[in-house]
């Protein structure tokens, strides 16, 4: 794949200097810290603050979900790098409205010991910060608690923002987020790897024909590798992982997100769901509503992933619940 880009050290900085022109009605930068995208409605009086973060490369993942109804702030590191604690205390300090502050993001060791420096820091100020860590990826470990965090993020996010947006206090956002990633597991297929700006070459080696399932966003080993398979078998195998893995059963209601990686078109992902749905089907599962796109990817990646939320009535009410962002609307 090819890259449009200047110095490839200043990609972060120039995509955020874009990104926040691009919908400057929605965010804007900190002043004294470039590294954290703040929604322009921030603080909101009576409301948790909500904070995401993690490595650039994910977009619309994490930037793309500051907004009305949704994140108050994003943390933005590197790509594929967790934040520094710096802007991770800066971004509480930012949203903070009295009712302290929730952080969220995928379960990656960098992240975890960089916002949890950042939950210190901001404890000295007498603002009190919980964590929730998204381990929504079936295939990367038996433990859950170990698992790490992938598309399942963008689900875990929307009902702790929209559970926060509804007045409730820090401790039922937490436990809402905390029931949605219980709810939630995903699985995916890579295609390609990315290519990293620095280098201008992948971040590992895969044949022309070759696929590997269970791949993480970051090329993290998946399951098997094998040459590239009709769209129908590869869901096959997916579904096959997820579904017993909490378990989803006949009489469950879910909601699917089918995502893109970064280079898989809409017509491949429809594909996908197309088969998604017919296997639900088969199952006794009822689907409430579908997300198809680039949800979190890995930059120029070819490959998608499935994420499964399963529902009651809670959950499906804060799903729904309106919100307004640059890269998630929902009326």
């Amino acid at each position: 794949m090819k890259r449009l880009i200047n110095d490839p050290y200043d990609v972060v900085e120039e995509m955020l200097e874009g990104y926040v022109k691009a919908h400057e009605q929605y965010v804007k930068l900190l002043e004294h810290d470039g590294r954290v995208v703040v929604s322009k409605k921030a603080p909101v009086e009576n409301k948790v603050g909500i904070i995401i973060g993690g490595g650039s490369g994910h977009e619309p993942l994490f930037l793309g979900y500051v907004g009305e109804g949704f994140a108050d702030a994003a943390v933005i590191g590197n790509i594929n790098t967790s934040p520094s604690p710096e802007p991770c205390y800066n971004a509480v300090k930012a949203v903070d409205a009295g009712k302290g502050c929730l952080y969220m993001y995928g379960n990656y060791a960098g992240d975890v010991l960089n916002f949890d420096m950042g939950a210190e820091m901001a404890s000295m100020d007498g603002i009190r910060v919980e964590t929730v860590l998204v381990t929504d990826d079936v295939v990367s470990s038996k433990e859950i608690k170990d698992r790490r965090g992938v598309a399942g993020d963008f689900y875990v996010f929307k009902i702790a923002a929209a559970k926060a947006a509804l007045g409730a206090d820090l401790d039922e956002v937490k436990a809402a987020a905390e029931k949605a990633n219980a709810n939630t597991r995903s699985m995916g297929v890579a295609l390609s790897s990315a290519t990293l700006p620095s280098t201008g070459k992948p971040i590992f080696e895969m044949g022309e024909e070759d696929m590997e399932i269970g791949m993480g966003i970051h090329g993290e080993p998946g399951v098997r590798r094998g040459k590239i398979e009709p769209a129908d078998k590869v869901i096959d195998q997916i579904m096959e992982h997820i579904l017993p893995d909490l378990p989803y059963e006949s009489g469950d209601e879910v909601s699917v997100l089918v995502n893109s990686l970064g280079a898989t078109p809409l017509l491949d992902l429809h594909i996908c769901y197309r088969r998604v749905a017919q296997i639900l089907k088969e199952k006794g599962i009822k689907v409430h509503k579908a997300f198809v796109g680039p949800f979190a990817t890995s930059m120029d990646m070819a490959g998608m992933s499935v994420t499964l939320l399963k529902l009651d009535d809670e959950l499906k009410e804060l799903l729904d619940y309106p919100c307004d962002t640059p890269y998630f609307v929902q009326k």
